[in-house]
């Protein structure tokens, strides 16, 4: 096995690394509202933290790794598909997740205690499960890169990327437009208690 084809075989093995957490995260957090207790919702999210932080990390080491091989390596270049929504998970997920461990937590005394439809809610954000699954998508879609079956800037491949680009647009959308009608959903029925308190007692 040559240089070139050892150069190619790590660029895979990264970003197949990478697109195998971030997919791992989307997937467990999207198992987040169906937990049946509240210790199950802490330990799932606990779960998908961890998985955040092993992606930032595999995203740290493609550079490190990178620099340290011979010759110029697509792994890089691949990494850079996921990082704008990797972005958006260190500045938007982390924080709703960490809210949704701490609101599990407070049930640490009853940890079987029935999940409220606010803390469901909460977890069943679509800033939370969509840019982990946008993620996992983005750096997956990057793996033809690195395995230098689809070069940049775009030559002969630019009709097999045109299709890749619609595909992986009308999956983002799939996945956005799913999250916020799941939210939606569960969203009148953390309303649905404070409406019947306002309702007169001698009235129901």
């Amino acid at each position: 096995m040559n240089a070139v084809n050892v150069d190619t075989a790590v660029d895979v093995i990264m970003i197949g690394t990478l697109a195998a957490t971030w997919l791992a995260a989307g997937l467990l957090s999207d198992g987040l509202p169906t937990a049946i207790s509240a210790h199950q919702l802490r330990r799932r999210a606990g779960l998908v933290t961890g998985l955040i932080v092993a992606g930032l990390a595999v995203f740290v080491a493609v550079p490190f790794v990178a620099s340290m091989l011979p010759g110029v390596q697509a792994a890089p270049t691949a990494a850079l598909l996921p990082a704008v929504p990797g972005l958006i998970v260190v500045t938007a997920t982390v924080r709703r997740l960490g809210r949704v461990r701490r609101g599990a937590g407070a049930f640490a005394t009853a940890p079987l205690a029935p999940i409220p439809p606010g803390l469901r809610a909460a977890a069943a954000h679509p800033l939370l499960a969509a840019p982990l699954q946008i993620t996992g998508l983005a750096a997956l879609v990057g793996l033809p890169i690195a395995a230098d079956l689809v070069t940049l800037p775009i030559g002969e491949s630019a009709g097999v990327a045109g299709f890749a680009v619609i595909g992986t647009a009308l999956a983002i959308a799939g996945i956005g437009i799913r999250a916020a009608l799941r939210h939606n959903r569960l969203a009148p029925l953390v309303l649905a208690p404070m409406d019947r308190e306002r309702i007169p007692a001698g009235v129901r």
